[in-house]
């Protein structure tokens, strides 16, 4: 019990980020990028689901319609228009899902670039002051995990998305 109480007593003497700035400062450079690269993710998001769910079936509906009303539908030509209309369709369902993978592929490396930046940050520190001396070498420590962290989370959430927009566009596929 009493190792559980010193674990604990040295738990909340360690210091939290207390706000968003404070986070983005102790990240360093990195992080403001990685922030900027995820916001560009979510543009592309919101594009998505916006269309997904708000375009695509105003437009599957259009084509829909538009072969019903045809008189002619097994004619060479009416199956190549309807090749054509399957085609738009699946290729608007796939738009920005290359850049959004890319952009997966991304977060990880600027953690990456974030936990060299820092090592190099401390590894300057230890030069400058000698390495008797943890507390000037926290800044460059912080600033090597918080945007390893970072990159991580942002490409697990980023990966559970692209799983799931891919599974809207298989399920939207007129095929």
């Amino acid at each position: 019990m009493a190792d559980f109480a010193s674990f604990w007593a040295m738990l909340t003497d360690v210091p939290l980020v207390g706000s968003i700035d404070e986070l983005m400062v102790r990240g360093g450079p990195v992080l403001w990028w990685l922030a900027a690269v995820m916001l560009v993710f979510w543009i592309l998001v919101l594009d998505r689901v916006l269309y997904f769910f708000w375009l695509f079936p105003k437009y599957q509906h259009q084509w829909v319609l538009q072969w019903q009303q045809r008189s002619d539908r097994h004619s060479w030509y009416a199956l190549s228009q309807r090749t054509a209309w399957l085609s738009a369709s699946e290729s608007s369902l796939k738009r920005s899902l290359s850049l959004m993978k890319v952009l997966v592929a991304l977060f990880p490396m600027l953690g990456l670039l974030g936990t060299v930046t820092g090592m190099i940050s401390v590894f300057d520190v230890m030069a400058a002051q000698g390495n008797s001396e943890p507390r000037l070498m926290a800044a460059g420590i912080s600033m090597a995990t918080i945007p390893t962290m970072a990159g991580m989370v942002a490409a697990l959430w980023v990966c559970l998305f692209i799983r799931d927009c891919m599974d809207w566009q298989s399920a939207s596929n007129c095929t």
